[in-house]
């Protein structure tokens, strides 16, 4: 009990909800499976064990019982997928584990269609496989002593540095302590997540802090950033969600000008980039997608003013189509974000 409650922690910290079973769960449910497998006569006797096959004699077969009668690693598998379709009623059910188990479940997703568990026409099911995190000397990512590297302890480290670079930068001259807190804390979990997820997960990478706390590139500094300033148009004009809503109602947003044109079709291929998303379960493309809209938009605002202040400071004009247009493209951005687990905040 006591590692579930460490492992608690790093899931509160990173905002993710789990239903943990372990095998206990599983276990008459094992023993259902077998007996199942055994009754459709799709259960082979090899040297003592009891084997299934993916396809006839083709590939690595599962073993369902050992010589001795007990139950693996592919008995809980094809147990825990019968769980899933018949009492959870999944329809699509995605498997992240390295790349090196792609011929494992490939074997599992065909014994279940074979047993009549899985059906194609209602079923999906994923391996999503991933590539192995080098350092920077390109060697697998370990501690100095050899040690495999917790996630905890990386989360600290990412933690510590985000504030130095808040510091570095004088943010803890005009955030509160609490928006301090969450902007430090925003940073350091969506460097992570983001230098994980932007990625080919097919390929190795190679971690480092000093590369993801860039505020410049693809980077989840640079893009938190980006959206923070996005996000303060509105406010600065004095703008509320629900002002934007009613001039939503007679406005329309501004495409005349290049540059508003260009970040339009940019916000436009949304659909497009989450149907790829779905396809290849590839979230790269939606890091470079939200990072395209980051620098498309930067152009629009190098080149179009939302807000006309005279001399004094004072608002003269308000464009509201573009208005509308920075609206559209803040909560695109907002959308990418929960996709990808990152967390923005008001201030940074």
């Amino acid at each position: 009990m006591q590692r579930y409650r460490k492992f608690q922690k790093i899931y509160d910290r990173l905002e993710i909800k789990i239903i943990e079973r372990g095998e206990s769960f599983y276990q008459n449910r094992m023993e259902k499976i077998v007996k199942e497998l055994e009754e459709k006569g799709l259960l082979e006797e090899d040297n003592g064990r009891k084997i299934m096959w993916g396809e006839p004699n083709v590939g690595i077969p599962l073993t369902i019982t050992k010589s001795d009668g007990g139950f693996t690693y592919d008995t809980s598998d094809m147990a825990a997928i019968k769980q899933r379709i018949e009492e959870e009623v999944c329809d699509w059910i995605i498997y992240v584990t390295d790349s090196g188990q792609a011929t494992h479940f490939d074997t599992i997703f065909k014994c279940g269609r074979r047993v009549g568990i899985v059906d194609p026409r209602k079923h999906r099911l994923d391996h999503v496989g991933f590539g192995v995190v080098l350092s920077e000397d390109k060697k697998k990512f370990k501690t100095r002593s050899g040690d495999t590297v917790r996630l905890i302890d990386l989360l600290d480290e990412g933690v510590r540095r985000a504030l130095e670079k808040l510091k570095e930068k004088e943010r803890d001259k005009v955030l509160t302590v609490c928006e301090l807190k969450q902007a430090q804390e925003s940073v350091a979990y969506g460097c992570i997540k983001y230098a994980d997820l932007s990625h080919n997960r097919n390929q190795e990478y190679v971690f480092s802090f000093d590369k993801m706390l860039e505020d410049k590139g693809n980077t989840a500094v640079y893009l938190l950033y980006a959206y923070t300033r996005i996000r303060s148009i509105a406010r600065n004009a004095n703008y509320t969600p629900e002002k934007i809503k009613e001039i939503a109602k007679t406005s329309t947003i501004s495409l005349e000008h290049e540059k508003e044109w260009k970040l339009g079709k940019v916000l436009l291929r949304f659909p497009d980039v989450l149907l790829k998303i779905t396809k290849d379960l590839c979230l790269h493309h939606l890091c470079e997608y939200v990072y395209e809209i980051s620098t498309t938009f930067t152009e629009f605002y190098d080149s179009c003013y939302c807000i006309e202040k005279d001399t004094s400071g004072d608002i003269i004009k308000v464009n509201n189509g573009r208005i509308l247009l920075v609206e559209a493209a803040a909560l695109i951005m907002h959308k990418c974000f929960d996709i990808l687990g990152l967390k923005p905040v008001s201030k940074m």
